[in-house]
């Protein structure tokens, strides 16, 4: 089956919802080599991937996942972008989910470790002690308690194994990259997710809406970054009531100095968790730590405690100077990761 499927992606024709079906859930299952599985995925991105390939490899992923279901007031969000944007700024999403879980919200955060950057999401819980591999049931019981945890993909996501090969040996992004902030354990259905094309703004706001999405930005910045930037002005697809609409949105309009890129950018691991303890703090550069409230702003607005941006980068902006975003780090860092790595980054 799979040389067919190959083929019939060479030849530039889609497939059919069940076909991706069944293919995806042979790779899953370890059923085909890594050679044909890096065919399969080139060809697939050289075609380009129709909108029912999409859907059948994200119900795919989510079929074979772990879940779990975090029980909280208010709605659950997630925060992330695709990746590959190869820009590398400090951890800006990981950093704002702890500003949203501070500010009242609460936020099941999904993510790896950098692939194509200098740091991931993975990296930095990591870094603090926190267990990537904590069983399921724990991250649940620390979400509930704290209003954030973190799902390492690769512990909820166990037959993505079967791909991971075939994809190193591409070394080039596959449908894998969108997917990854689509699938969510915790099966969110309120989310802030950056893309890595604007072309896939629209695409990725009706793939998640068709399956129970009820509140959804998608964004991109015009200098190419998977999250919305202080750098330049941003392209966002908003759901909200059923209703998609778009607009863009200027850094001035809501009262943001537009900044350089340069000024978010890191150049190792150490610094970006320097930037990252630093703007919870309220210490960082005025640079990260706007570009950190706006898109803890929008995850305010998706995650319903704030109805429009300009109230929602108070409330972020309230949260960081109150010092609240840093008293939840360093509780929750107390509580499941190593308190003695953050006093070391602290007094260096």
């Amino acid at each position: 089956m799979i040389s067919e499927i190959i083929t019939k992606l060479a030849d530039n024709k889609d497939l059919r919802y069940r076909e991706m079906h069944d293919i995806m859930n042979d790779i899953f299952d370890g059923k085909v080599s890594v050679q044909d599985t890096a065919s399969f995925l080139k060809n697939l991105a050289t075609k380009g991937e129709s909108n029912d390939e999409l859907l059948a490899m994200l119900d795919m992923m989510q079929e074979h996942a772990i879940h779990i279901e975090p029980k909280c007031n208010g709605r659950i969000i997630d925060v992330c972008g695709t990746g590959g944007d190869k820009m590398s700024t400090f951890n800006v999403s990981t950093t704002a989910a702890f500003v949203i879980a501070a500010g009242g919200g609460n936020v099941a955060k999904h993510g790896n470790r950098s692939t194509s950057g200098i740091s991931g999401s993975a990296d930095i819980f990591e870094y603090f002690g926190y267990d990537l591999n904590m069983e399921p049931n724990k991250i649940r019981d620390i979400i509930e308690k704290f209003n954030i945890g973190f799902m390492f993909a690769q512990k909820f996501h166990p037959a993505m194994k079967n791909v991971a090969e075939a994809r190193k040996l591409l070394k080039t992004r596959t449908a894998f990259n969108l997917l990854g902030p689509l699938s969510n354990p915790a099966r969110v259905k309120n989310q802030l997710v950056g893309v890595f094309s604007p072309s896939y703004l629209q695409r990725v706001i009706t793939l998640l809406r068709s399956r129970g999405a009820e509140n959804v930005m998608t964004v991109i910045s015009s200098d190419g970054l998977d999250e919305l930037s202080t750098t330049s002005k941003n392209y966002i697809y908003h759901l909200k009531n059923g209703e998609i609409r778009n607009f863009i949105l200027e850094p001035s309009e809501i009262g943001l100095r537009k900044t350089n890129l340069s000024d978010i950018q890191i150049s190792t691991r150490y610094e970006a968790i320097r930037s990252f303890v630093s703007v919870l703090k309220d210490t960082g550069k005025k640079s990260m730590i706007d570009i950190t409230a706006l898109n803890a702003a929008a995850g305010f607005v998706v995650g319903g405690i704030a109805d429009e941006f300009d109230e929602a980068l108070e409330i972020a902006f309230d949260t960081i100077h109150s010092g609240k975003s840093f008293d939840l780090f360093r509780n929750f860092i107390k509580y499941c990761g190593d308190i003695s790595k953050l006093e070391e980054v602290e007094n260096n």
